[in-house]
């Protein structure tokens, strides 16, 4: 799916979706610049626009429609031979989370960013994009004056979307900690170590695409103006502090875990202490019923008047003489 917008430089819509033999003529009018969203385009589709519309570069393009696991930024300028105007090219990650799977669903954004177009790539629809585009055609909020200041509007939701996701984390993982001092289950195991893993596959996510965030809050891009720096700076420092917040995270998940091990060490003990006091609290009897139940013709207990009775009495004194001392040491 193509969507495509033109506005002017006072961010009014002054047309939608443009038909594409217009926009290289819509490229080439220095008072509009033209946003054209792809959503879960095709092969032709994507060629058209990429290669044979804008003209970007092979590789750029080869990284935006394959799946990249890391988030980039990277600067193409045009060569004698290149037909495509100065871009930024940079692969965003949106991520989601559901308690139900206890998974993060990462969601990739390609941004091409020039002087007057922004092109935005996606398999699948996403709400941050589908917000932005409904706020530039309203244009009740100036966004749309300039490519850079779209492209911070969609960083800047798609960085506010990763609460919700945090939020539902910091549930599962309070969740977690009630349940862990009350059973200790091999599934609730496997939920601690599966919601671990997960962080860590957001933290590995939130690495690098700080860095990227980064070199915008630094103003190392002439196709960012000067102006919009600090903004770009404030969704940096948002990102920041999300991930402050998953490192937070993990480190509760590695004190429920420690729980857990704790927890279930704790119990196996008990088990093996009253099994161990079972035994030596039934020694006596087994001893005096082991003796006596030998099969040997001589023995001479077995004559005795009273031989039943006090062997029941060594029995039965020695078992609760046992029982007294461990009562009286608070080992039972």
């Amino acid at each position: 799916m193509i969507r495509s917008f033109a506005f002017t430089t006072q961010g009014r819509l002054h047309s939608q979706d443009v038909e594409p033999f217009l926009m290289p003529t819509l490229l080439s009018d220095t008072s509009l610049f033209l946003w054209v969203d792809l959503e879960g385009a095709t092969t032709e589709e994507a060629q058209m626009v990429l290669a044979d519309i804008f003209h970007f570069h092979t590789l750029s393009i080869e990284d935006c429609v394959a799946e990249s696991p890391s988030p980039k930024v990277e600067e193409y300028f045009p060569k004698d031979d290149d037909h495509f105007s100065p871009y930024l090219f940079m692969v965003i990650h949106a991520v989601d989370y559901s308690r139900k799977d206890g998974m993060f669903a990462t969601t990739e954004l390609n941004f091409f960013l020039g002087k007057n177009f922004l092109v935005t790539y996606h398999a699948t629809p996403m709400r941050s994009v589908q917000m932005v585009e409904e706020q530039c055609r309203k244009g009740t909020v100036h966004v749309a004056r300039a490519p850079d200041r779209v492209a911070h509007v969609l960083l800047d939701s798609l960085v506010d979307n990763y609460k919700p996701a945090l939020e539902e984390l910091a549930f599962e993982i309070a969740d977690l900690e009630q349940s862990v001092v009350q059973r200790q289950t091999r599934e609730l195991m496997e939920r601690i170590i599966r919601l671990k893993k997960e962080v860590m596959h957001l933290r590995q996510i939130m690495g690098p695409q700080r860095e990227v965030l980064a070199r915008f809050a630094r103003g190392e891009f002439k196709l960012v103006r000067a102006h919009l720096v600090p903004y770009y700076r404030d969704v940096y420092d948002a990102l920041f502090t999300i991930g402050e917040r998953a490192q937070t995270y993990a480190d509760s998940l590695t004190n429920v875990l420690q729980i857990y091990v704790n927890m279930s060490s704790h119990q196996t003990g008990e088990v093996i202490k009253l099994l161990t006091l079972i035994t030596v609290v039934t020694t006596p009897l087994m001893l005096v019923g082991t003796w006596y139940g030998m099969n040997f013709h001589d023995i001479p207990e077995l004559k005795a008047k009273y031989g039943y009775e006090v062997a029941a009495f060594i029995t039965l004194g020695s078992t609760l003489a046992t029982f007294a001392y461990f009562r009286r040491k608070g080992w039972m």
